[in-house]
């Protein structure tokens, strides 16, 4: 589980004009949920508001709890690991291969399994 993340962490965007090594990006915690970290792909600054892209790195038994984003639709891709989401109030598993999408304004939260969760995270528009 954990090689496959280490493998996507490992990877770059490719853009015509530019390539984002993912490595070159720290990781940095979350501001309000203890165990989440995430690293910034894209952001505001390089999309003019329009959207983010984000690896999300949840520790064992971590949760992030309930929430809303207004006025982003986020998106989850599950890349390793397993736990589960509540989107507007119904619980789906995660694990890899799981695409969710939170629109927005719906609670939502995320918990992580005894071996931690790995998402690609994504914001329409940009979360920062």
């Amino acid at each position: 589980m954990k090689e496959t993340f280490e493998a996507f962490n490992g990877g770059e965007l490719r853009l015509p004009n530019m390539t984002v090594k993912f490595e070159d990006i720290p990781w940095s915690k979350h501001p309000v949920f203890e165990g989440v970290e995430l690293k910034h792909i894209l952001t505001s600054k390089e999309t003019g508001g329009d959207y983010s892209f984000h690896l999300v790195r949840i520790a064992p038994d971590k949760s992030i709890l309930d929430h809303i984003h207004d006025p982003q639709l986020e998106t989850h891709e599950v890349i390793a690991g397993y736990g589960t989401c509540v989107n507007d109030g119904k619980e789906i598993a995660y694990e890899p291969g799981v695409i969710s999408i939170m629109p927005t304004k719906v609670h939502h939260a995320v918990n992580a399994g005894p071996e931690g969760l790995y998402l690609f995270a994504k914001f329409f528009p940009a979360l920062c």
